[in-house]
């Protein structure tokens, strides 16, 4: 199973952008996803997570009514739409998949939040 990352790049201030995180070789739908973000020589923050079956969101306090993680089952991918970007947002954004004792994790896409 592979994850891979797409739609980072460069913003201004208060624009938006969404994030992709497709699948292959394995269902996302049965699992719960997650997307973490890194900043330099900052640790891992988890930013998001939606779960599985049901497909309920939870978020970072610091990213709360500003993003919003979603899922396209018949895409096998999701998103992160990421409104009111801030230069606090500035980060590598990774996603991860897991279940059970199953654990994937993307490579990451770069966001940088500048005017």
């Amino acid at each position: 199973g592979q994850l891979v990352e797409s739609g980072g790049g460069l913003v201004q201030p208060g624009g938006s952008l969404r994030l992709s995180c497709a699948a292959s070789a394995f269902t996302l739908s049965n699992y719960y996803v997650s997307w973490y973000r890194q900043a330099p020589g900052k640790e891992r923050e988890l930013v998001a997570t939606i779960s599985s079956t049901t497909s309920i969101s939870s978020y970072a306090d610091s990213v709360k009514d500003r993003f919003t993680i979603s899922r396209d089952n018949a895409k096998n991918t999701v998103y992160l739409q990421m409104n009111s970007l801030e230069p606090k947002d500035t980060a590598v954004y990774l996603c991860r998949a897991y279940r059970f004792r199953n654990d994937y994790w993307g490579q990451g896409t770069q966001v940088t939040v500048s005017s």
